[in-house]
């Protein structure tokens, strides 16, 4: 947008723009009559009633969703006899629970070969939606509106079609057993992410391009230098939901993992090995209160990215809301 432009629309707003703040500095709305303007923000309680009602209300669900956590906690301090005993507070405190845990598993291993797996799926898929996603944004080509909706019509296909013939490509590659299958098929995108991205891409203004364009920058140049460090929030947000969905993925573990040994499986995969090997069905002794450690452990990796991450997922936001 040029200069002038900006200098015409600045002119057109800055009576609005005084009228107002004029509204709010006299605690109205613009229309002078004190009423609530159309769209404006959620309903916010005045009264000390309507506050502590307010206040009940998100407090209780907030001991709701901590709930499962508190009890994992509880759980991972008490001693074989009482891992299940409903309690949150452990009449016997174990905490030498979390030293033995590392001779007893080898959780480890099962940490690092997730971190790995998971940072080389979300990584992949990441890079190679947004390619994909600003060849749709960018390019301009017949048929682009048709191939676009085939690209989203896969995310229709039920995960169970695709799984057997997935299965038969990398056994035929001779791969079953390794890592390359759970990360490899990232490779080619996601249509759920390049639909993400591109919608994130059609928002940045196309003048941009044009004048680099003319400056002489090649197609990857305008990916590389203006599409991406301007879609970083949206790029992180894939990368994060993608390591997510790894880190948990337990299906895909037990197609291509489970023939190996314990020390190449992955934190889903370990963890249910554990619960097998300690059931008194399979000869063990019952102590699950190794598995509620491992299980609270390997939370701790996605609560500390998710923090990490908070920050983006508000700029993502704030950028799709500005666009309107």
């Amino acid at each position: 947008m040029s200069s002038a432009t900006q200098s015409t629309a600045a002119a057109a707003l800055a009576p609005l723009a005084s009228e107002l703040d004029a509204a709010q500095l006299q605690g109205s709305t613009p229309n002078g009559r004190g009423e609530k303007p159309v769209g404006g923000r959620w309903y916010k309680p005045r009264t000390i009633i309507g506050k502590t009602v307010l206040w009940i209300v998100a407090i209780g669900f907030a001991l709701l969703f901590l709930y499962p956590f508190a009890w994992l906690l509880a759980a991972s301090l008490k001693p074989r006899q009482e891992v299940f005993d409903n309690s949150l507070w452990p009449k016997t405190f174990t905490p030498q629970n979390y030293v033995e845990v590392w001779n007893q598993l080898p959780l480890l291993s099962w940490i690092g070969n997730s971190v790995i797996i998971a940072v080389l799926a979300a990584g992949l898929v990441a890079i190679s939606s947004s390619i994909v996603a600003f060849g749709f944004a960018y390019f301009k080509f017949p048929g682009r509106t048709l191939l676009f909706g085939l690209v989203l019509a896969t995310m229709m296909l039920p995960g169970a079609v695709t799984m057997v013939p997935q299965y038969l490509i990398w056994k035929n590659l001779g791969l079953i057993g390794t890592w390359l299958p759970l990360f490899g098929m990232n490779l080619f995108g996601s249509a759920f992410y390049i639909f993400l991205q591109r919608q994130f891409f059609m928002g940045l203004p196309r003048e941009l391009f044009e004048a680099a364009r003319l400056d002489g920058a090649s197609y990857w140049k305008l990916f590389t230098k203006i599409a991406m460090p301007l879609s970083i929030p949206s790029f992180i947000i894939i990368f994060l939901f993608e390591f997510q969905a790894s880190w948990n993925n337990l299906q895909a573990a037990l197609i291509y993992l489970n023939a190996g040994g314990v020390d190449g499986f992955t934190v889903p995969l370990g963890i249910s090995y554990a619960m097998t090997t300690f059931s008194p069905t399979n000869g063990g002794h019952g102590d699950y209160q190794y598995v509620m450690v491992a299980a609270l452990i390997v939370t701790l990796p996605m609560l500390l990215l998710f923090g990490f991450g908070q920050r983006y997922f508000i700029e993502g936001v704030a950028t799709q809301g500005r666009k309107g």
